[in-house]
């Protein structure tokens, strides 16, 4: 009888919280679903399904070439932020060598810096360098930022790796390299997966960074158009919300479809250690 009130009052309370949670994204969907003369937003039921406030927020907002930018820009620092976390963090987890440990926490400093601090000399330097208004503004310093957690993350997993799998790779005869990219890595599919839906979450929301590093309307992300289209739509509210769930929807669809993994990265241990 007990068990049966606490498994009811644990589903009353996850319930409530997803209410909470859902309350926000409902309230997006109905706005952007609504007519554009209408002056009910939020919670009020839309009075149609008007697909045409996408069509046009996409059109007047510029989305696409908006989208192209944020696209690759995010696999970019995805794909070169694994590959260098792979590297360094099995370093760091399998591999003993003298300073290891004060290296792996000047890693983890780069946890701590809040990027409001880092941003402004960032710009100065990239500028030395004549690298703003480039992707290489948005992908550089994008990709030293997820570095720190992606070697964290990545040498967790390595240290809780089967000692014995290794061993087993050494007396077959395969090197260190063969033993990570064809023994461990395959086996690290889970923590690589929710390290990269991490990366690619934090690389397609990044707004403070793509504001100070670029100017030129041809390089702008998503986040930034959205920014500039609410200065020129403040009062249609309708094609705002249309226009986020539009910039959104990449970032539900890469969660979908890895979502898997990513549960299952986040079960299996990477953080325990």
């Amino acid at each position: 009888m007990t068990g049966r009130l606490e498994r009811s009052a644990t589903y009353g309370v996850l319930a409530l919280f997803a209410v909470i949670s859902l309350t926000p994204v409902v309230g997006v969907l109905s706005t952007a679903f609504g007519s554009r003369s209408s002056l009910d937003t939020g919670f009020s039921l839309p009075d149609g399904l008007n697909w045409g406030n996408f069509a046009e927020a996409w059109s007047r907002g510029h989305f696409g070439s908006y989208l192209t930018n944020s696209v690759l820009v995010a696999v970019a620092v995805v794909a070169a932020t694994t590959v260098l976390a792979v590297l360094a963090a099995y370093a760091f987890g399998v591999m003993r060598f003298p300073g290891s440990n004060l290296l792996f926490y000047l890693f983890v400093l780069g946890l701590t810096l809040p990027e409001e601090a880092l941003v402004v000399p960032l710009y100065f330097d990239l500028r030395y360098w004549q690298l703003t208004d480039s992707y290489w503004a948005l992908i550089l310093p994008q990709t030293a930022q997820s570095l720190a957690f992606g070697v964290f993350w990545m040498r967790t997993y390595f240290r809780n790796s089967s000692r014995s799998v290794i061993e087993a790779a050494r007396i077959d005869g395969a090197s260190s390299w063969t033993t990570l990219w064809r023994v461990l890595v395959p086996m690290g599919r889970p923590a690589l997966s929710t390290m990269a839906v991490i990366v690619f979450m934090w690389t397609w929301n990044e707004f403070l960074m793509a504001l100070v590093m670029v100017s030129d309307e041809a390089h702008r992300t998503v986040p930034l158009g959205l920014a500039f289209f609410q200065g020129q739509y403040s009062s249609d509210t309708a094609l705002l919300a249309a226009a986020s769930v539009l910039i959104a929807l990449p970032v539900v669809v890469v969660y979908v479809a890895l979502q898997r993994r990513f549960i299952e990265g986040m079960l299996t241990g990477a953080v325990k250690e």
